[in-house]
């Protein structure tokens, strides 16, 4: 059933089955950290008002929905203003009635710097809770937990979520098949380097209709949740939103597909090849 919520919330590349690499961060106290400077980076790829919503398939049941929206938080941090990205999935039909999942993710995102301030997690996934509410202190390069404990983390880490908008920001247009992109992000009080292989351009078809696509597969453990590399993969538009059209995934036990089902408020003209 963990298939189930690696895919949920466009959380298929940041679940904990396709990280590699993980490494545990140092406790620090806090005042003995010197500020340093935050920074400014352009974004391009998305703006307060986007909404997109998924269908999640586990083998041929209709297993569950997921949404994520971007809105403007009302609260600054340290001045600065920020996004508040919220993601709620949860199990639908035959498939709740024996695994219920109601999952919540929150990120507070630093709207200059595209870095998170505050992430929240409040899952449910068939009886089993996780709750997590992590304060980044992004000027001195750490966060503390919701347990009051501080670590020292890497520049600008990212959350499950913020990581997913970060990357959506960079510049594409270069790349060449079999380049990686990786993002530095925390789950559960540990440091990955989500790595994400580019595979090529591709036309995707979803019900929604047909949308010209950048093709990528994470670089994932072996033997935990899926058998190799490009058992996943996930599609995003080929323009400057690089919105999330299709996951698909292979496991161990059957296989799961997040597909795209409606979108609005997109910051630019989606790539579409063919609307249904």
């Amino acid at each position: 059933m963990k298939a189930f919520s690696i895919t949920l919330l466009l959380l298929a590349v940041l679940a904990s089955g396709v990280m590699a690499q993980a490494s545990k961060p140092a406790k620090v106290k806090l005042e003995t950290l010197i500020p340093r400077e935050l920074r400014k980076i352009p974004n391009g790829a998305f703006r307060v008002g986007e909404k997109a919503s998924y269908r999640i398939h586990y083998g041929l049941v209709n297993a569950g929905t997921a949404s994520i929206c971007v809105n403007e938080s009302v609260r600054k941090f340290n001045g600065r203003s920020a996004y508040h990205i919220v993601g709620e999935g949860r199990s639908v039909g035959s498939f709740d009635w024996f695994f219920k999942v109601r999952d919540r993710y929150e990120s507070f995102v630093d709207k200059e710097g595209l870095f998170p301030h505050r992430f929240i997690r409040n899952c449910d996934e068939g009886g089993y809770k996780i709750f997590q509410d992590y304060t980044f202190h992004q000027d001195k390069r750490a966060y503390t937990n919701h347990k009051g404990e501080s670590y020292v983390s890497p520049d600008f880490v990212q959350d499950m979520i913020s990581s997913y908008f970060y990357a959506r920001t960079l510049d594409y247009s270069k790349l060449k098949k079999g380049d990686i992109i990786t993002v530095t992000t925390i789950v559960d009080d540990e440091i990955f380097p989500l790595k994400m292989k580019y595979l090529g351009k591709e036309t995707v078809k979803v019900d929604l209709g047909s949308f010209n696509c950048l093709r990528f597969a994470p670089v994932v453990q072996k033997g935990r949740v899926f058998k190799k590399e490009e058992d996943l993969s996930v599609w995003v538009t080929d323009d400057a939103n690089h919105l999330p059209v299709l996951a698909r995934a292979k496991i161990l036990v059957g296989s799961v597909k997040m597909e795209l089902t409606n979108y609005a408020g997109m910051a630019n003209p989606v790539n579409i090849a063919h609307k249904k």
